[in-house]
């Protein structure tokens, strides 16, 4: 909604960052903050203790600052790179589809801190597999915004890039932390909106050669 009412008074760059920026207020940067803190913990510790002790750290430093920076720096530029008629589409998928990511992968790996102050352990605890399912079908739903059912591709580089994230968190804590399904749910939002603009671009080139093959005959 923020994007759609800026749009139509402010140029395209700057509609998505007030939508970006009302995004991190919705949330309180919840998600952002886990990312930089995982870019701490596996930028900075070797060992799966060091690791949990540095990701428990409230303060951010070098890894989790660029990791951020870089982050928001490829966000911005995807959405100001998307068609504007795709953004909110690709605004609706890309959060429903992350965070069925994040959803998904509480249910492939194990919870690793074993101290009952975390704020994650009651969900995880509290997580059945009815609740993968809700999240499934919702992100299903968002591909009925598009008119091409290529779209639905996306789901294909978002798996691969939470797969290879849980990989990553299995070979060096054994599993998974808060902080770590919001890293996975911030990069596969960004994996999706690059691949909504491949799909869209392969999409444009395609009916440009069908014009010219039609000017042709």
């Amino acid at each position: 909604m923020v994007f759609y009412v800026a749009s139509l008074l402010f140029p395209h760059s700057i509609a998505v960052i007030l939508s970006m920026s009302c995004s991190i207020l919705l949330t309180g940067a919840f998600h952002e903050d886990g990312f930089a803190d995982v870019c701490d913990a596996f930028g900075g510790g070797w060992t799966k203790e060091k690791i949990l002790v540095i990701m428990k750290d409230s303060r951010v430093g070098a890894y989790g600052a660029i990791g951020i920076l870089m982050l928001l720096l490829l966000k911005f530029s995807s959405l100001n790179a998307t068609p504007t008629s795709l953004v909110v589409k690709s605004m609706i998928a890309a959060h429903v589809i992350s965070r069925l990511m994040a959803v998904w992968t509480m249910h492939s790996l194990n919870y690793v801190r074993e101290d009952e102050s975390s704020k994650s352990k009651p969900i995880t605890k509290a997580l059945k597999i009815k609740d993968l399912l809700i999240a499934c079908v919702l992100s299903l739903f968002s591909f009925l915004l598009f008119d091409n059912y290529l779209f639905i591709i996306i789901l294909i580089p978002a798996y691969i890039a939470k797969k290879w994230f849980e990989i990553y968190f299995k070979k060096w804590i054994g599993g998974y932390t808060g902080d770590c399904l919001g890293s996975i749910q911030q990069v596969t939002e960004v994996v999706v909106y690059l691949s909504i603009i491949a799909i869209s671009n392969y999409l444009s080139n395609q009916s440009s050669i069908l014009t010219q093959i039609n000017q042709l005959f």
